[in-house]
């Protein structure tokens, strides 16, 4: 018999390969490995009943269906093939599964103009994905803006993207990222929303004043205190009226006055400051004092 070839593919959908057969008609299996690596024997679909049936494999030899191979395409049979496509497609669906119930979060807005609304912030976030949720935070008195605000996506890709850029809102670049919730670590006492709101930060040089750093500052939202130690540390206190636009801030390094300054938390005062410095000599009031009077402590990097 001369020598023919016979058409083979991965999958009845894809374009066959021709596979040279012998001169007897048979087809050795190491011809069909050599073409689909990890190829341990062939299959195809009878054309009368439309079931796959097995080609015979004898010692390496493949032998045609009674004897001719047709004009059939033969699919390729692979170790557990049913096995391996179905793990294949339940790892696909689950990691569309996990993909989709991959939950959004409020994001916090930095640096807003004043003058920026939540319709503006809603058309300009729109331009990235479908917005669920807008605000602006504003002062309950007077209604003006704090400066900062929150927004939320549908998707979770968007939210990625979103994070990963700086912003131009109306003039002026803006900062959208996930808010710190290490302050909700503490919960020392009934003051500490407002030690959440405070913020370290170092390498401050001398010529910073309390009202440049305000300034710099309020960008972010409105601030309600700055404190500089005396005599001159190297760093400085920020409390702003948010705890969320301080804890956001921490772990950013920026830029005041052409110097790069580290935000970190401001570590909570010890609640029993007094009895600190109960054994030292002039007793405790005056040391105890000097540490009230800042009402700030230092972080244990930083002394």
């Amino acid at each position: 018999m001369s020598e023919l070839y016979i058409r083979v593919a991965e999958d009845e959908n894809e374009e066959p390969m021709e596979i040279p057969s012998e001169d007897d008609g048979t087809v050795l299996l190491s011809t069909v490995a050599a073409q689909f690596p990890g190829a341990c024997g062939l299959r195809y679909r009878n054309p009368e009943s439309q079931c796959m049936r097995g080609v015979r494999l004898v010692e390496g030899v493949l032998h045609a269906p009674e004897s001719d191979w047709g004009n059939l395409v033969y699919v390729v049979n692979y170790p557990k093939d049913n096995k391996r496509k179905m793990e294949e497609m339940d790892a696909a669906s689950a990691v569309k599964i996990k993909r989709g119930f991959q939950k959004t979060s409020d994001l916090i807005v930095l640096g807003l103009p004043w003058k920026t609304s939540e319709q503006d912030l809603k058309d300009y976030f729109s331009t990235f994905g479908e917005v669920i949720m807008v605000q602006v935070k504003r002062d309950a008195k007077t209604g003006n803006s704090k400066g900062f605000g929150f927004v939320r996506f549908t998707d979770y890709e968007t939210q990625t993207k979103v994070i990963s850029q700086r912003h131009m809102i109306d003039g002026r670049w803006c900062d959208c990222k996930l808010p710190n919730s290490k302050y909700s670590l503490f919960q020392a006492g009934p003051d500490e929303p407002m030690r959440s709101r405070k913020i370290f930060v170092g390498r401050c040089t001398e010529d910073m004043t309390t009202d440049e750093l305000r300034q710099f500052f309020m960008q972010y939202g409105e601030v309600t205190d700055v404190f500089i130690p005396k005599p001159f540390r190297a760093f400085a206190f920020v409390t702003f009226a948010d705890d969320q636009v301080a804890q956001a801030l921490c772990g950013e390094d920026l830029i005041i006055k052409g110097v790069s300054v580290h935000i970190s938390n401001a570590e909570p005062k010890h609640n029993n400051i007094h009895q600190l410095f109960s054994n030292f000599p002039g007793g405790s009031a005056s040391w105890a004092a000097l540490f009230d009077r800042s009402q700030y402590q230092f972080p244990s990097s930083h002394v």
